[in-house]
């Protein structure tokens, strides 16, 4: 009967894992397809958002079959309920990198933007995707290190997105109204990737020690 619980639990955890994988792998289709212009990419993201939200409902499937059958205590209690937290998450890390690739299609065959403002958001998508790695290397190897360095660039990010105010109020810049939007919007999806980013490395560090941040 423990073996299979343990089987169970190690099919939870696998099962986040690749849907971290997968949301780190859309928020780096996201930015190549956005920097370059390339449609194929862009829908390669829209169609795999799919996947990623199959996962997490198998995995909140699974932690609630797990809590109901099996009634785990302490670590593995801990685990199960931070699965269920992590994956809706993910989820969400998932839908803004779908949302950066919906922007690059929408604006296919050109960029979004040129000039100084490209290279901001490029840096910043390029910024999202490094998080989104990050992300899935803690979430596979539980090094807490990790969740200190996704603290870090999230404050890049956040740098990156305010600066990005900086040139949407620039009037010397002459930007139209829809370049003006695709900024706020793409700006905002990143840094909001970057914070769901920070979200998971709280929670994988109560996983990890059982205690919060704060404490």
């Amino acid at each position: 009967m423990r073996e299979q619980f343990r089987l169970e639990m190690h099919e939870l955890y696998d099962t986040l894992i690749a849907e971290t994988k997968g949301a780190a792998r859309a928020m780096r289709l996201a930015a190549e397809s956005f920097k370059d212009a390339n449609l194929a990419l862009a829908e390669q993201v829209i169609d795999a958002d799919q996947k990623i939200d199959l996962l997490e409902r198998n995995v909140d499937e699974m932690a609630i079959s797990l809590l109901v059958r099996q009634a785990p205590v302490a670590k593995d209690l801990r685990t199960v309920a931070s699965a269920m937290r992590l994956s809706s998450t993910i989820e969400r890390m998932g839908d803004l990198a779908r949302h950066v690739a919906y922007v690059a299609r929408g604006r296919y065959p050109a960029t979004v933007v040129q000039g100084p403002v490209y290279d901001l958001l490029t840096a910043m998508a390029d910024q999202a995707a490094l998080v989104g790695e990050k992300v899935a290397k803690l979430v596979e190897t539980k090094d807490l290190a990790l969740a200190r360095e996704i603290l870090a660039d999230d404050d890049v990010l956040d740098d990156l997105h305010r600066k990005s105010f900086d040139y949407v109020l620039d009037t010397e810049l002459e930007l139209s109204r829809q370049e003006i939007v695709d900024i706020i919007l793409l700006g905002r999806y990143m840094e909001r990737y970057g914070d769901q980013a920070v979200n998971v490395a709280t929670r994988m560090q109560f996983l990890i020690t059982g205690m919060e941040p704060e404490a």
